[in-house]
């Protein structure tokens, strides 16, 4: 039997992650962050020297990744890494990073490692449309530019980073335009993807609206 996908894709900042790895739990399931990847890729070539214009260079040091998941923690050659490639700069770096198709050509099979028994939960930006087309339930999960920003400046402040949420939703909308415009695997609601919008929701219902949404699938 074909090991069970539930693949959500979005928008940054739209609160998909939190979703996930709340929905891979109450699963069960295996979680797969696909922006951490992006955003580990971005955050080595930087600690290496590697400019982040270099295609080949950096499909070299994607395929080279020594990544693992622990929970919600990433770690990369062994150290923790997760507070470093959550700020701001590291997002504005993996979207810069994930639009060269070298790179995500470079990325395919890592993430397709992280599909085990029983099932994967996992989000991103191409999830559905690339990565896993044939998941087993897909969700395109928004909200509106000024909720997302509004939330990732509270998730920044509650982390003790500065933020500035005039320019936080500048960035959002430039990094929207940017993720929806590349050439490599846009950003889009696929035909076959169910719609989530989570700008009124809170994220209790929001992960029961998957898990009825992944029950209703089987």
């Amino acid at each position: 039997m074909t090991i069970p996908v539930i693949a959500i894709d979005g928008p940054s900042a739209s609160g998909k992650g939190t979703v996930a790895a709340r929905v891979a739990l109450a699963l069960g399931f295996h979680y797969l962050d696909s922006g951490a990847i992006y955003r580990v890729t971005a955050y080595a070539a930087q600690q290496r020297g590697v400019a982040l214009d270099d295609e080949g260079a950096l499909a070299t040091l994607a395929a080279g990744l020594d990544l693992r998941f622990d929970g919600v923690e990433v770690w990369l050659n062994g150290v923790a890494v997760g507070d470093a490639i959550r700020t701001e700069e590291a997002g504005r770096a993996a979207s810069q990073i994930a639009a060269k198709p070298q790179v995500r050509a470079a990325l395919l099979d890592l993430q397709h490692a992280f599909r085990k028994a029983p099932g994967l939960v996992t989000d991103g930006r191409d999830m559905g449309s690339v990565v896993f087309p044939d998941a087993t339930l897909k969700i395109f999960l928004t909200a509106t530019a000024t909720e997302r920003a509004n939330r990732r400046y509270k998730q920044l402040i509650e982390k003790g980073f500065g933020a500035n949420l005039s320019a936080l939703l500048q960035d959002l909308q430039e990094r929207d335009a940017r993720d929806a415009a590349r050439a490599a695997a846009p950003l889009k609601k696929t035909a076959d993807a169910r719609l989530l919008e989570t700008s009124s929701m809170g994220i209790d219902d929001a992960v029961n609206w998957v898990l009825e949404a992944y029950a209703a699938a089987l």
